[in-house]
């Protein structure tokens, strides 16, 4: 009997943690997008959603500014950024991102500054288009990782959904979390509506990883056979799924209690970090976890997140990138307040 022994080789990870940053950003910035947009187009003046904008804005500006450095980091060398324009490939969602991306860009800051004067008619006519490009980015940003074949676990259609829902949520959390730093804080705030986006973001995700589940006893999804190999070979899955459950339970227990809790400064606090943490979580799992799962051969890569630049330092800057332009915005809001004041006047 012979003994044939297989080796796989490690191999680098090739989404590093500021991909992970890059979709987070962009999930909430293009979500934020769509939520203002149907905000200026079917919110009347001084209505609860009317009333959200200025977080909505802040929140918008802010992920839309962040999400294409982590981008450019994330690409390492300038000369890989130039061949994105300079060598088109139309069959490259990659390709097709680098086109889309700074249209987006345009489209948000251009809305946020319109917003902020004032010019009705004007930013109805952007916001139709900002939620078109929103929606673009939406397409581009799942796409070119469920395309990958190679890997089960990206390549399904509820990849893109849940990366929707999750920067959905992500978006729902951080308005929340600037509302207490704007005119009038969080007694300003239409918690009516708040609570809504909240449990409606929530049950979606419910919907959703139900359906997946229902899909792949059914037999029509890989991913979800992929994702049970995991569970029964690897502890470290199995613990990520009951976390995942666990932390599902408690945000839908978090929410429910919205109506009673939600502009106590803590409590606000809490749901606001942990509806965040899981549109984070999520794509930390997405990218760095399933890097650690090999394409051939048993067993798991380990990863060690780095220290540096392209770990935990990155992350570090891009949060404290965040929270500069957060207080940028803030001076901003203070030294002219114009309309984000009259609104929270009349909360």
């Amino acid at each position: 009997m012979q003994i044939i022994e297989l080796l796989t080789p490690a191999y680098e990870a090739a989404w590093l943690p500021w991909a992970v940053q890059y979709f987070f950003l962009i999930g909430i910035a293009a979500t934020a997008a769509l939520t203002v947009a149907g905000f200026a187009l079917f919110a009347k003046p001084y209505s609860s959603g009317d009333r959200l904008m200025p977080a909505g804005i802040t929140v918008l500006a802010i992920s839309a500014i962040c999400a294409p450095v982590s981008l450019l980091a994330d690409l390492h060398q300038p000369g890989r950024f130039w061949h994105f324009y300079a060598y088109f490939t139309p069959w490259s969602w990659m390709s097709i991102g680098a086109y889309l991306l700074p249209v987006f860009i345009l489209l948000v800051l251009s809305f946020c500054l319109v917003w902020w004067l004032g010019r009705t008619v004007l930013l109805r006519w952007l916001a139709v288009l900002m939620a078109l490009s929103a929606v673009s980015i939406l397409v581009y940003t799942g796409s070119e990782v469920m395309a990958v074949r190679a890997r089960p676990l990206w390549n399904t259609i509820f990849l893109p959904i849940n990366f929707v829902l999750t920067g959905w949520l992500g978006t729902v959390g951080a308005m929340l979390l600037v509302t207490r730093w704007l005119p009038g804080g969080l007694n300003a705030m239409p918690d009516r509506l708040m609570r809504r986006l909240s449990l409606t973001a929530v049950v979606m995700l419910v919907i959703s990883a139900l359906a997946w589940g229902v899909s792949g006893v059914l037999g029509d999804d890989s991913s979800f056979r992929a994702a049970l190999r995991l569970y029964d070979l690897f502890p470290v899955w199995r613990l990520s799924l009951f976390g995942s459950v666990l932390a599902g339970v408690v945000m839908f227990g978090l929410v429910l209690r919205q109506a009673r809790f939600l502009r106590r400064p803590g409590y606000s606090l809490i749901v606001s970090l942990v509806m965040m943490a899981a549109g984070w979580i999520f794509r930390w799992i997405i990218f760095m976890s399933v890097q650690g799962v090999p394409k051939y051969g048993a067993g798991l890569y380990i990863y060690q997140m780095p220290l540096g630049s392209d770990g935990l330092l990155g992350m570090l800057g891009v949060l404290g990138l965040c929270c500069a332009l957060l207080a940028s915005a803030i001076f901003l809001i203070e030294r002219y307040p114009g309309r984000t004041m009259h609104l929270a006047s009349l909360a």
